[in-house]
């Protein structure tokens, strides 16, 4: 087993419709632009002064690209043609330079885009960052490792490269004396100390670091944005957290609105995971998650047993330092649905990110996601804090870990003590979601008729 050693600092985000406290679409539109961009991070001046004169050229490095279930075909795509955002198409404002495809042999369809594009594809990351010479020869990093064929250990986590490709970029940052933003998709990696030294990396070096799950940016209802310092008690996520994958989805839709709650971050004091029939047992037993799960099921006029008809049914228990609850609920019918006790509210609060676009909707899912890239790669500036992504990271991998312990496992997982998740940070950015109408039930050209 590896060490759990470190100690780091985050950021937060939630949701309240209560006028204090909620931003509002008409909220978001204000912050619309470079100067809407600029108020997102919470750095104007910066922003604006930052921003290069020339597009910035991307160095794409995927694990493997295919049809058409692949994360770097549903993102690099946009950086190449533009996306769907706030109801209008978007062009590009980077250019793609090049690309490296670990898996290249089983990726026909990332070597067509590219031939069709133009876009040399390298035989190593080095290569690829570089453009084939000796020290860093692009403005922007996006790594995309969350699909192929790789293996998955014991735990059920699968191990992609995201580490392995991160750290040869790393390589090349440290020899050329400069550092250029990084985006990765999902989380950092399947194992703690590897994602806690590729944070401890973009604060040594100086380089802004984003990228997480797509949802947390993806289409709510209603069009809300937890203001920070908001009152959250307890909070729970429920949606399809089947996998390891899947997981990592509602953690970091959990923690995008958890750490916008009053004072801030303060980090988690323990996890752990209870699967199968229990899980159930465990909700209907702790008062404050129960009452969350009966609004969620209510508002959607599910009957009692309906959203417990779901594969590998789990919850994931997350105790914050402060004292706030949090929990991730297996669920089917009700999209990814966050919601919260809030202080002075009669009722919880309800937010739900529902339904894909149309039959090529997982295509467009990942609209969010290229914008903030882009964003990054002209403001240098990450589009909320990065310690959000490392603190989804070790809740997940310490979820899997928990129902595992000297070789056996137990449905109802140990408690894990988390000290080295002891993370603060004030979250103050504004509302990062879409916004309607949806897009299109077409994928973007890619250069060549499919």
């Amino acid at each position: 087993m590896t060490s759990r050693s470190g100690r780091t600092g985050a950021s937060a985000c939630s949701n309240v419709p209560h006028p204090d406290l909620a931003l509002s679409r008409r909220d978001m539109v204000k912050l619309s632009g470079m100067a809407g961009v600029a108020a997102l991070t919470g750095n104007a001046g910066a922003a604006q002064q930052n921003t290069p004169q020339h597009r910035p050229r991307i160095a794409c490095l995927v694990s493997y690209w295919g049809a058409p279930n692949s994360h770097a075909d549903w993102i690099i795509d946009k950086l190449m043609d533009g996306y769907w955002w706030h109801g209008a198409h978007t062009p590009s404002r980077v250019d793609v330079v090049s690309v490296y495809i670990h898996q290249l042999d089983t990726s026909p369809l990332g070597q067509k885009v590219c031939a069709a594009k133009n876009i040399p594809i390298y035989k190593t990351v080095a290569e690829a960052v570089t453009l084939g010479g000796k020290d860093l020869a692009v403005d922007g990093v996006v790594i995309v490792a969350e699909h192929g064929n790789y293996p998955t250990n014991l735990k059920g986590q699968w191990m992609l490269p995201r580490w392995w490709i991160y750290q040869q970029v790393i390589r090349v940052f440290e020899q050329s004396n400069r550092a250029v933003p990084v985006f990765n998709d999902k989380h950092f990696s399947w194992d703690w100390d590897e994602a806690k030294w590729m944070f401890d990396k973009s604060r040594e070096l100086g380089f802004p670091l984003t990228g997480g799950s797509s949802i947390p940016a993806y289409f709510r209802k209603p069009e809300i944005e937890l203001t920070p310092g908001t009152p959250i008690r307890n909070s729970i996520v429920v949606g399809d957290a089947a996998d390891e994958g899947a997981l990592f989805h509602c953690v970091d839709v959990l923690q995008a609105f958890v750490d916008r709650r009053k004072g801030g971050e303060t980090g988690v004091r323990s996890v752990q995971s209870i699967r199968g029939p229990e899980s159930w047992n465990w909700v209907q037993h702790t008062a404050w998650a129960n009452n969350l799960f009966e609004a969620v099921r209510k508002q959607f006029n599910l009957e009692p047993d309906q959203i417990q008809k779901v594969r590998n049914p789990n919850v994931t228990v997350v105790e914050y330092n402060d004292g706030t609850n949090g929990a991730v609920i297996t669920g089917a019918g009700v999209g990814w649905t966050y919601a919260a006790d809030i202080a002075g509210q009669p009722s919880p609060t309800l937010i739900s990110m529902l339904g894909w676009p149309g039959p090529l909707s997982q295509y467009h899912a990942s609209n969010a996601h290229s914008h903030w890239a882009i964003e990054m790669m002209l403001t240098k500036q990450e589009p909320f804090n990065a310690e959000r992504l490392l603190l989804a990271t070790g809740i997940t991998d310490f979820a899997m870990d928990s129902c595992w312990q000297n070789g056996r496992y137990s449905a109802v997982g140990r408690r894990v003590p988390t000290p080295f998740l002891n993370m603060t940070y004030q979250s103050t950015h504004g509302p990062l979601f879409e916004t309607a109408p949806r897009p299109p039930n077409t994928p973007y050209l890619r250069g060549f008729q499919s």
